[in-house]
Parts: C-alpha cells; structure tokens; sequence
C-alpha cells in the first residue's frame, strides 16, 4: 500500500470511529430516556392499582350505609 492509500484508509477508519462514537452516545442517551419512562409507567400502574383499591373500598362503604339506612331495594 502506498501511503497515500494508507492515509486515505485510515481517515476512513477515524471519521467511521467518530461515527460510532456519536452513535453510541445517542444510544446511551436513548436507553436512559426509555428507562425514565419505564419508571414513570410503573409508577402509574401502582397508582392505578391503588385508586382501584380505593374506589372499591368506598363503594362498600356506601352500600354499608345504604343498607343501614334502607335506602336499598330488597
């Protein structure tokens, strides 16, 4: 190889590294977003779990004081 060719090879070989380099920043930026996000989703199924929990415990409640008061059909 002449070393016209090797210089050309390598600046290939550098520009590509940069390349990959940048790339695999972005990755790592991209996989801690989707990770936020994954942590954020989660929160919100145990939220929505809770307020399940919540909702049902104050429809007993009512229909307790319903029946006690008679306010329900037999």
């Amino acid at each position: 190889m002449t070393d016209d060719t090797t210089s050309l090879v390598l600046e290939h070989l550098r520009h590509i590294r940069a390349k990959v380099d940048s790339l695999d920043e972005r990755v790592g930026r991209v996989e801690l977003r989707l990770s936020v996000i994954e942590q954020t989703l989660g929160g919100l199924y145990a939220m929505a779990g809770s307020d399940r929990d919540t909702l049902q415990s104050a429809i007993r409640r009512i229909e307790r004081l319903e029946q006690r008061l008679d306010l329900v059909d037999h």
